[in-house]
């Protein structure tokens, strides 16, 4: 028997073999140029740093190394042709995961992985004679997430002993964040960055479309743009993005059920916030395209973009796929509204313009062909929901940048950036082109510009820790209402999708930003069981029903089910950054203020908090010191 073991101080780290009988009592080996090794079936998975892994026959024989330096001995012996791996406990703390192998191959296996990195010679015999009583330390550690996690992987691997559930600092039931493992959130706790840029890399186009948006388009071309319910596209964009802020709620974000998970429970990006946002409608049909081979690209840009079989093939292959690239698309419509050809200048146009907002992607210069066929009709191509797919496409990429291994974001950030502005007013730096209350019907985004932020994202992240729900606009577009009406499509709960992307939507684990109070929510769907979304989608009526049925309207932005907090607490990880480094599995559940209980104070601190919203104000502000003392000194009340 061989088994792998890393033997660590702070002066000596060292890779050692120990196994029994001729010639293998005890052998170094140095593998410092190994970082990792995975071989699937009968071969090794052999891993440099917090877990080290042999893989026997299907069997995984592990170790995992305690930070304190417990020590295991694992008994090996023969056993009916085959070799038993038993457990020895010294101490109290875990269990190895072991299990049976064949003993046929399993010697020459571990002589197959030694003679790869040059450390053995096969002309000589390792097999020993015997493994009758052979006891084998074994240094045990938990891994980077301070998580022992379950290793019964193997055929017959079996344990015997509970092991700690769940992650430092949350989540403790893992049934929900069931992609935990591999999120930004479980890295940072530890101090882990992404690398050296902590923030993303995001998708903007804003600034671009400032030169590429005329101030007014040709009649014909008005009229089109009108109907298409894609005209607000043209003005929201901020021309910068604050990637710091934006970067700083990513790291919030689960794709399980489309979701931030902030301090106080859950919260979302939602249709209505879209539709007010954005003033795309919500309503209308999901599409569902097939892709398109670069053959088919190439037949479209012919067909509906007016251009000739050589310049379309020229600028597919440059794309190496089935894109356009967004400047060329804004040059042919340039071109075709010179010559007046105003459907292929129109198709130009639109798809230039979503390819820059709400299908903005991770090339950041290009958009996808297959999005061409929404605009071969003009007059037709108004009946899609183009809120969900705002929608959809940025939860695709929120998940995506929400793990660990990804660096940028695709999607519409200016949607995100605005959303953050109206429901979060103490958190990052904004400029404001209007009042609310000056508004004549545009879109909610347009009411932001941008202004540099000073805190970077690490100096966030403690800010956003420390929110409460009274930090929260919790209903901001009440006062916007007269032209943009609420949908109760919006408390719609299923799936939605657009083409292939299929994601979680909802609302019942954000009550709070309809108005009701909090349950403690069911389990999100699995879109990936989801057959009949668009029939669900047509009869929305009944999830709606089911959503707002268990509950009733909020008497406060804190009002939550007893027993909320507790469980959101268990499921979720609130904190991004640990408040106790001594113990870090400790997360205190807070107790929030519920508010003043007497209705004239309630009235009170709510007309002093609409008002310093209302006007942009900051707590640092001289001229606002007062103000903010009345509120604290009414919300005492």
């Amino acid at each position: 028997m061989l088994m792998v073991v890393k033997r660590s101080s702070k002066t000596e780290c060292e890779w050692m073999l120990f196994g029994g009988g001729s010639g293998l009592t005890e052998m170094r080996a140095c593998l410092p140029e190994i970082e990792q090794l995975v071989c699937y079936g009968r071969r090794f998975i052999f891993r440099r740093g917090k877990v080290v892994c042999v893989l026997f026959e299907g069997v995984i024989c592990g170790v995992e190394v305690e930070q304190s330096g417990e020590i295991f001995c694992m008994v090996c012996y023969e056993d009916e042709g085959e070799y038993s791996v038993k457990e020895r406990n010294e101490g109290s703390v875990g269990k190895f995961c072991g299990g049976f192998v064949k003993k046929s191959k399993m010697l020459m296996k571990v002589v197959d992985v030694l003679y790869m990195f040059g450390k053995s010679d096969k002309e000589n015999d390792f097999r020993p004679t015997s493994l009758m009583g052979l006891v084998i330390p074994v240094v045990r550690r938990r891994g980077a997430n301070g998580r022992i996690p379950d290793r019964t992987l193997g055929r017959g691997a079996s344990s015997s002993a509970a092991e700690p559930a769940g992650y430092p600092g949350g989540s403790y039931d893992t049934s929900l964040l069931v992609k935990y493992e591999h999120h930004v959130a479980r890295y940072l706790w530890f101090g882990e960055e992404r690398g050296p840029k902590k923030e993303l890399k995001v998708a903007r186009h804003g600034l671009k479309l400032t030169f590429r948006v005329p101030l007014t388009l040709p009649p014909h071309m008005e009229s089109w743009v009108s109907r298409s319910v894609l005209s607000s596209l043209q003005r929201t964009s901020l021309n910068k993005i604050d990637t710091n802020l934006v970067s700083a709620f990513v790291e919030r974000w689960h794709l399980e059920a489309s979701l931030f998970h902030m301090p106080f429970g859950e919260m979302s990006i939602t249709l209505d916030d879209v539709s007010c946002l954005l003033h795309l409608p919500i309503k209308g049909i999901f599409w569902s395209p097939q892709d398109v081979m670069e053959e088919v690209a190439v037949e479209l840009a012919v067909d509906y973009l007016g251009v000739s079989q050589g310049k379309a093939q020229s600028n597919v292959r440059s794309c190496r796929g089935s894109y356009y690239k967004l400047e060329w698309l804004y040059d042919l419509f340039v071109q075709h509204r010179a010559a007046s050809s105003w459907a292929y200048a129109t198709r130009s146009y639109l798809l230039m313009l979503v390819g820059s907002t709400i299908f903005a992607d991770k090339t950041f210069t290009l958009v996808e062909a297959r999005y061409l066929l929404l605009f071969t009709d003009l007059d037709r191509c108004s009946g899609y929901s183009w809120g969900a797919t705002a929608l959809v496409t940025l939860y695709k990429y929120l998940g995506d940048a929400s793990m660990y291994s990804c660096k940028q974001l695709g999607g519409y950030p200016t949607l995100l950036q605005c959303w953050i502005h109206e429901y979060f007013p103490t958190v990052g730096k904004r400029g404001e082109n209007w009042k609310p209350a000056d508004n004549c019907g545009l879109p909610r985004a347009m009411r932001w510009s941008y202004r540099q932020g000073v805190l970077k994202v690490d100096d966030l992240r403690p800010i956003l820790d420390e929110l409460t729900p009274a930090d929260v606009i919790w209903r901001p577009f009440e006062d916007h209402r007269a032209w943009c009406l609420f949908d109760e499509i919006c408390l719609y709960r299923g799936c939605l999708k657009w083409g292939d992307t299929v994601v979680p939507y909802l609302p019942d684990r954000c009550l709070r930003q309809f108005g009701y109070r909090q349950y403690v929510p069911s389990p999100p769907l699995d879109c990936m069981m989801a057959t009949d979304i668009d029939v669900d989608w047509i009869g929305y009526h009944q999830s709606v029903i089911a959503v707002i049925h268990p509950t009733t309207l909020a008497t406060t932005p804190s009002d939550v089910e007893d027993g909320y907090l507790e469980w959101y607490y268990c499921v979720s990880h609130p904190r991004l950054v640990s408040p106790h480094r001594d113990n870090p599995r400790e997360v205190p559940v807070p107790v929030y203020d519920a508010g003043p209980s007497d209705p004239d104070w309630a009235r009170v601190s709510t007309l002093i908090h609409h008002y310093l919203r209302q006007v942009n104000a900051e707590e640092e502000d001289p001229q606002f010191v007062n103000l903010f003392e009345a509120l604290h000194i009414s919300r005492s009340h």
